[in-house]
């Protein structure tokens, strides 16, 4: 890969107006993320022209509409800071701060990376920007366009988990992409419009108190660091991207309905079903040995909160919840019933409110369970509608949210045709291979 400019990209002038946020404070909901590594996400788009094409049409068109762009969500141009003073870390942003652009070449193959197959995990490394943390302060957002000539582009994006969970970054993305498609107007529709006020989120189980103690034991006493957790993903690991098709989605709702004769209260949603189904088919493909299998669940609380909080609310908005089963009953005959009744027990404590549970969230990230349990998490969610982010090019071929080879989550997404759903996740080649035979042989039989 060449780099070709690394630009700093500034809210444009003629929005200044726009950018009002001078400081944000954490609310328990960011400080819960405080540390977990960097979320990564890989829009792929077709562009088969010459290279004068892009940097003479496309690049000037993005690098104006991004100033725009960044004059709404001003704070993501900011500093995360931990001030003596103050009980929480703080976004701080003002005039100079400024988000990273990174332009470069690749000539790795855009088909191949922008494609379906299983290839590894590593090979998309090169497309991402990343983040300044040390102790004191950590950058935001980083952002970086790759061009492969004659073929297409890339954006990678990477943002701070504890200023933008998956709804905010996506938000962003979608404003972004929405300036430059619609002739670089700097007003914004309703539904993209960041809500910024945290007076919003109320704090009646001093979660925050909690949260904030917890991290700063970790590594402590009192260690108000702001470095993230460094992990790795694996030499060997492979990265795999797997297509439920809507008429695959219903032979599932009928397997399990069948099974499962006068429940009229079973959750039967898109989102159960895919999962229950990734979820017995990667614990059989790994041979996992634990005695229990889990699932981690992030839930949107915006509208799940009293008072609900704006859908378009600038921050973390999101609780846990906890899916459980015995392994020998997720990889048995009925491991599909199994794993439906796991999740929709899981989501079923949300009638007790959004925030049931919540004393237990940071014990749950820090410490991890004592018992021999292999834990895994669900990100993104087809909710986003990420295949819906045109710059004016058309929509992207591929979204990889590339940051699940650190922590091991299953990623789920809509599709570009608009049909089910796309799962992914990373594992070594031999149960990748094992995944992928079993995810299609068992809607067949």
């Amino acid at each position: 890969m060449k780099v070709v400019q690394v630009l700093n990209m500034a809210p444009a002038c003629e929005s200044q107006e726009l950018a009002i946020q001078t400081s944000l404070p954490l609310t328990f909901f960011d400080v819960l993320w405080l540390r977990l590594p960097p979320v990564e996400r890989i829009f792929f788009y077709d562009f088969p022209h010459p290279t004068s094409v892009f940097y003479q049409t496309l690049l000037p068109k993005l690098k104006h509409s991004l100033s725009i762009a960044l004059a709404h969500f001003s704070p993501v141009a900011g500093h995360l800071t931990w001030p003596l003073h103050s009980q929480y870390p703080i976004i701080n942003c003002n005039s100079a701060h400024t988000v990273s652009l990174i332009v470069a070449e690749s000539h790795a193959d855009f088909n191949h990376l922008a494609g379906t197959d299983l290839c590894e995990a590593k090979d998309i490394h090169h497309l991402l920007p990343h983040l300044t943390i040390s102790h004191q302060q950590a950058t935001v957002l980083a952002l970086q366009l790759t061009l492969f000539p004659n073929s297409g582009f890339s954006i990678g994006t990477t943002s701070h988990h504890a200023v933008l969970d998956g709804k905010t970054s996506t938000s962003f993305i979608k404003s972004w992409a929405y300036i430059c498609r619609e002739s670089q107007s700097p007003l914004l529709s309703s539904e993209l419009c960041p809500f910024y006020d945290r007076e919003v989120i109320k704090d009646s189980y001093h979660l925050g108190e909690k949260y904030v103690s917890d991290w700063l034991k970790q590594g402590g006493p009192n260690n108000r660091s702001l470095m993230v957790w460094d992990l790795q993903a694996p030499e060997d690991a492979i990265r795999g991207l797997f297509h439920l098709s809507r008429s695959a989605i219903e032979k599932l709702k009928q397997i399990v309905a069948s099974k499962k004769k006068g429940n009229t209260n079973l959750r039967l949603s898109t989102f159960v079903l895919s999962v229950a189904y990734g979820w017995v088919c990667r614990t059989r493909a790994e041979e996992t040995k634990n005695k229990r299998v889990m699932l981690a669940l992030n839930v949107d609380c915006r509208a799940r909160l009293e008072p609900p909080v704006p859908a378009t609310y600038f921050g973390n908005c999101v609780g846990a919840r906890l899916a459980i089963a015995e392994t020998r009953e997720i990889t048995g005959e009925d491991g599909l019933i199994v794993a439906v009744d796991a999740l929709n027990n899981a989501l079923e404590t949300l009638k007790d409110g959004a925030l049931s549970g919540a004393q237990d969230w940071s014990t749950w990230l820090l410490e991890g369970l004592t018992d021999d349990v292999r834990i895994i998490g669900v990100a993104g969610s087809p909710r986003f509608d990420v295949y819906s982010t045109d710059f004016g090019w058309g929509r992207p071929n591929k979204v990889e949210m590339a940051s699940i080879d650190r922590t091991g989550a299953f990623c789920l997404s809509d599709t570009k045709n608009g049909d089910g759903v796309e799962i992914s996740f990373v594992s070594n080649k031999r149960a990748m291979d094992a995944f992928a035979s079993l995810f299609v042989n068992h809607l067949q039989s």
